[in-house]
């Protein structure tokens, strides 16, 4: 039987602190998601499709760190402070390290080419799957812990996002406005200003870790009834998975919105300083979408509270796709006409981005009404995968893209090359919010009616904490 742990109350410290774990992840997820591309290309001289590659082969490693850390957690005894709390402790300052690491622009001069894929896969390789692998893991699978009350965690998903919306802040709209040089009239990418606010943002990430830790409170104590049976295994886990209709079409669903979003943050930092010539503006577009997001936050409760989480889910992602399509073929060339277009986009994609944490909660609860054990970390480590597969092809394609058009250092600024850069913007997001739409409405099980049923079901099980 689950327990409740003597503890506060459900409330705002959960809430602000949980949003800082986020924050802190998105001070390095968003660092790679969004420059690391461009950052290898411009200032290392490293092939666009070569960094691509390299992502797309650290997502195998991924196949093994996630999962293995997932079954960790769920294994990892029961402490005062909790099951995955502890993991932020151990883990915050390993993670800022070696993101930190992976910008290290006094080596372009210093390390051959091949040195350079080299290091690259090395440093990207030990931040990413595991180090990040470690801290994200615990922290996603924390929310089922916090409170097992539908609105609670609905709560904790909004506040998970707007975590990740301050730090695109920080982030995408506020490190273009400070790494880019004006060289010949033309934007270049500052490696060693970079470097240095890639340390800044490590420290910070630290700090927000640490903020998480001391201010959320796990109250769902599992018990030996409901966690991972002492038989259970990988294998026994992994079965269960592909018969899981929920898990495996959140999985495709993830997929596909990670490869939209990060194509867009991507993308963004080609968009601006090379098709439209001003890099400093895709800082002002982050936060025109930051604006949006907000926005978002408001829509989300009452839309998913009047028709259901996969269902508003389904019709953001149709919303931001027609407006990705829309965008290709209008082509504005005024900039601040495709700043507002892309900002109804990333409405669409807040929207859904709002709701997404609430849609893993229930399909773990799915899972333990399925297969009769709980598995918060293990079901929590798969779907982490998936969104890692989403963020290797986002960078796999676009890498692949970007060679595909000619583009490098020479190249970067002519015009073939820069009407390249913008079909790709748009054609990919738009082809992958469509489809995820699609993925939602027909192939994902849990839609309202059933979510409530899965509730009660589970409620009546445990007890309502």
């Amino acid at each position: 039987m689950k327990k409740s742990v003597e503890a506060r109350p459900f409330g705002w410290h959960d809430k602000i602190g949980y949003m800082f774990g986020d924050f802190a992840n998105d001070f390095t997820f968003l660092l790679s998601s969004a420059f690391l591309m461009k950052f290898y290309t411009d200032v290392m001289g490293v092939d666009g499709a070569v960094v691509g590659v390299i992502m797309m082969l650290a997502r195998f490693v991924d196949a093994f760190t996630d999962i293995t850390m997932g079954r960790i957690c769920d294994r990892s005894p029961q402490t005062p402070r909790g099951k995955f709390k502890p993991w932020l402790r151990r883990m915050c300052v390993p993670v800022a390290v070696s993101s930190f690491l992976i910008y290290q622009s006094s080596l372009a001069d210093v390390l051959p080419k091949w040195g350079k894929v080299i290091y690259l896969g090395v440093t990207y390789i030990l931040w990413g799957s595991v180090f990040y692998t470690s801290v994200n893991i615990p922290y996603g699978s924390m929310a089922s812990t916090i409170s097992n009350k539908a609105a609670d965690r609905q709560s904790l998903s909004t506040f998970r996002t707007m975590g990740s919306v301050l730090a695109g802040i920080f982030v995408t709209a506020g490190l273009p406005l400070v790494v880019y040089d004006n060289v010949g009239g033309k934007d270049v990418l500052n490696g060693t200003r970079f470097t240095m606010f890639a340390g800044l943002f490590s420290v910070l990430a630290i700090i927000c870790y640490l903020l998480c830790y001391k201010l959320t409170t796990e109250r769902v104590k599992a018990g030996e009834a409901t966690l991972v049976q002492e038989n259970s295994n990988v294998f026994s886990m992994l079965k269960n998975a592909f018969k899981n209709r929920a898990l495996i079409s959140i999985i495709a669903a993830s997929v596909l919105m990670l490869l939209s979003q990060l194509t867009l943050q991507q993308m963004a930092q080609y968009v601006f300083p090379n098709f439209y010539g001003n890099a400093k503006l895709s800082g002002v577009s982050s936060i025109v979408m930051s604006i949006g997001m907000v926005v978002a936050a408001v829509l989300a409760k009452p839309l998913v509270n009047r028709f259901g989480k996969a269902e508003v889910s389904a019709a953001s992602n149709l919303f931001a796709g027609a407006g990705s399509l829309f965008l290709y073929f209008l082509r504005p060339e005024n900039v601040w006409v495709y700043i507002i277009l892309q900002a109804v986009c990333w409405l669409g994609l807040g929207v859904f981005s709002m709701v997404t944490w609430a849609l893993i909660t229930d399909v773990i609860d799915y899972s333990e009404i399925k297969n009769g054990v709980r598995e918060d970390g293990s079901v929590y480590a798969i779907y982490s995968f998936a969104r890692k597969l989403g963020q290797a092809a986002s960078s796999g394609i676009s890498g692949a893209l970007l060679s595909a058009i000619g583009y490098s250092e020479a190249t970067a600024f002519d015009e073939s090359v820069v009407n390249g850069i913008f079909d790709i913007s748009t054609l990919v997001p738009a082809i992958g919010f469509i489809a995820l739409a699609f993925v939602l409405w027909f192939w994902y099980p849990l839609h309202k009616k059933q979510v409530y049923q899965n509730t009660a079901i589970l409620e009546k099980k445990h007890g309502n904490l």
